[in-house]
């Protein structure tokens, strides 16, 4: 019977969460996560926010309540990390972020009392990694994913270096914040509340720009300056940890430093390799087998298995082993490369192809809701009127086409509609 209530309770939740191209596959578990972190009379109010950033004059338009109220509401949302709030325009607008990444990790950025958060660390692990749809539906629906690796700058050599661009660097989405943030680790947080955390560092978690505007305000993050952020990206170098963040190419809102036991992006690298959940970098380590000497230094830090060892066929030699990349697998973070034993046995080369990136949010959203078959509800946001719903409808059929005419269709959609619905999000 609790769960017939919850979902009934929470269900409008959830489809508000699903209009997004990163969603939350409704169950039993999702519906606990989201009693945690919302009351119901919280969940029925979010459930009616659209999906572009509003004011809180059209929240108490929606919600029929009062400005006071409203903000009442609002600010303690924010407080929470449920809603992200920023400057649009001279005024203060909020957003419903995603779950992931979003409020689910917001709520184990912290250290808090005012909930239970062990409890809710053993949901997110089940409905993660035991029940799989949603870590499956977030990492491995469509081409564009959410997040992609960066380069792991000292691996590179001072020639290589020349060819990273700037959006390809950790340290330059460091030196071009607004704003920086440091909060714990989400994954690492969740697996020390269950017992299972390595010994990475926790405090290191990053967000810039308008997310750690946010963040840091309510309390969520600790606001940072670009010299300590930078020390704390140098202790990422020095634990091996690769850097997964948003894959845009400007105002990357945040970057985790991630080990391959915690990390649920890792994890996913390994469990779903063949769907590329990860965005890798436009890199790859090359393995020089005249000097390689079989140490495994590189095959034990990979987050991703693509290293391994095999037998080096040296018949003087039987028991000689040489290190094999799997390129397939590799995310081309170049972590191996710092830890080999003979430096000259490991190095970092461009990838034959491109990995490409897109520009913004709003360009990753449109890519990843034409994929995932979602583009009418970012093109139609709340919709309201019956020749939106036909629009929409119509929209929606396209993108339920067969693969070949829905990637037609999806090509015509992107050279129609993208690049209006990016200078619409500018004015």
């Amino acid at each position: 019977m609790a769960h017939a209530t919850l979902r009934t309770s929470y269900s409008a939740l959830a489809d508000r969460l699903n209009r997004f191209p990163q969603g939350a596959p409704p169950s039993d578990l999702l519906f606990e996560i989201l009693s945690m972190l919302f009351s119901e009379e919280e969940a029925g109010l979010v459930s009616l926010m659209p999906i572009k950033p509003f004011t809180a004059k059209k929240a108490g338009r929606i919600w029929k309540k009062n400005l006071t109220e409203t903000q009442n509401i609002l600010d303690a949302l924010a407080d929470r990390g449920i809603l992200v709030d920023f400057e649009q325009h001279g005024e203060t607008v909020y957003a419903l972020p995603p779950p992931m990444a979003g409020f689910f990790e917001f709520s184990l950025m912290r250290v808090r009392d005012d909930i239970d958060q062990k409890v809710l660390s053993e949901l997110f692990h089940q409905y993660m990694n035991v029940e799989e749809d949603f870590i499956r539906e977030l990492f491995t629906r469509g081409e564009t994913q959410l997040g992609r690796t960066f380069v792991h700058e000292p691996a590179l050599s001072e020639d290589n270096a020349l060819h990273v661009l700037d959006y390809e660097r950790a340290s330059e989405v460091i030196e071009t914040a607004s704003h920086i943030g440091v909060g714990r680790c989400y994954c690492r947080h969740k697996m020390e509340h269950m017992g299972r955390a390595c010994s990475a560092p926790q405090d290191i978690c990053m967000t810039f720009n308008t997310t750690a505007s946010s963040l840091t305000r309510h309390g969520i993050a600790r606001e940072i300056d670009k010299e300590e952020c930078h020390d704390l990206l140098q202790e990422a170098y020095d634990n091996n940890l690769v850097q997964f963040g948003e894959n845009v190419r400007e105002s990357v809102n945040f970057i985790c430093n991630c080990c391959g036991c915690c990390c649920e992006a890792m994890i996913a690298a390994r469990r779903f390799a063949i769907l590329n959940p990860v965005h890798t970098t436009n890199f790859i380590p090359v393995i020089d087998e005249e000097t390689c000497n079989g140490c495994g230094k590189c095959v034990n830090v990979c987050p991703v298995e693509a290293m391994t060892l095999v037998s080096a066929h040296d018949p003087e030699k039987p028991k000689m082993k040489i290190a094999k990349l799997n390129d397939e697998l590799c995310l081309g973070c170049g972590v191996c490369v710092r830890s080999c034993n003979k430096h000259d046995s490991l190095s970092m080369e461009s990838r034959a192809k491109r990995v490409l990136t897109p520009l913004n949010g709003t360009h990753r959203a449109v890519l990843m809701a034409i994929e995932r078959g979602k583009l009418q509800n970012l093109i139609f946001d709340n919709q309201v009127l019956w020749s939106h719903r036909a629009m929409a409808a119509v929209l929606g059929a396209i993108l339920k086409l067969p693969p070949v005419k829905q990637a037609l269709a999806s090509e015509q959609l992107k050279s129609r509609y993208l690049e209006s619905l990016l200078s619409h999000t500018k004015h």
